[in-house]
């Protein structure tokens, strides 16, 4: 957990970096820190410590891309996780997503990323790689996406669908495969502030 979120940390600190100085972005989304503490004497030796987020708490994008937010669709702090979601996919030529976004406002905690079955530069994700299929799928750009220079993933996706039906008509035999990860269980967590 801790890496998962310490890493999606390091790719928001690049995007910030590259996003605060166009005129009109304006602020960015931050990932907090999260981390692991050892307490030997309690029965649970090992818990996750984070700031606590006050306000009220909002998930930009649900883990499996399926459902619609109107608060992620709507505000500023939500089209700005989409805008990072789609310039992390296109950094990493569609290896790797961060997913899960929430928090409040501006500040996020408890991401996920998905990335393919084989993983990007030895890292691999807590979700599974469906998700990386449905945001490509579903992504809708906005105007920070356009103030970042990111691509359309509509003109994307539709040629590569175009491609697989070709393959598949060429080839009446292939069958193909999914791979998923299985969703990782995942451990209660102990918060010095209250839990979200």
């Amino acid at each position: 957990e801790c890496y998962v979120q310490n890493t999606a940390r390091e790719y928001a600190k690049i995007y910030a970096a590259e996003a605060e100085p166009l005129e009109g972005f304006g602020e960015v989304p931050e990932i907090i820190p999260i981390f692991l503490v050892h307490r030997p004497a309690n029965n649970i030796p090992y818990a996750t410590v984070e700031e606590e987020l006050v306000g009220e708490f909002v998930k930009y994008s649900v883990r499996d891309g399926r459902e619609v937010n109107f608060l992620r669709r709507d505000s500023e702090a939500g089209q700005k996780c989409c805008t990072f979601q789609h310039w992390v996919y296109e950094k990493t030529n569609g290896s790797l997503l961060v997913t899960d976004l929430q928090g409040v406002g501006m500040k996020l905690t408890d991401v996920g990323i998905a990335t393919l079955a084989k993983g990007y530069k030895g890292f691999k994700g807590n979700c599974s790689v469906s998700f990386i299929e449905q945001f490509r799928a579903l992504h809708q750009c906005n105007k920070y996406c356009e103030m970042l220079g990111l691509k359309s993933l509509r003109t994307t996706h539709q040629k590569q669908r175009k491609a697989t039906s070709m393959k598949s008509k060429n080839l009446p035999n292939s069958s193909t495969i999914k791979k998923t990860v299985p969703k990782k269980a995942r451990e209660p967590r102990d918060f010095i502030s209250s839990e979200h």
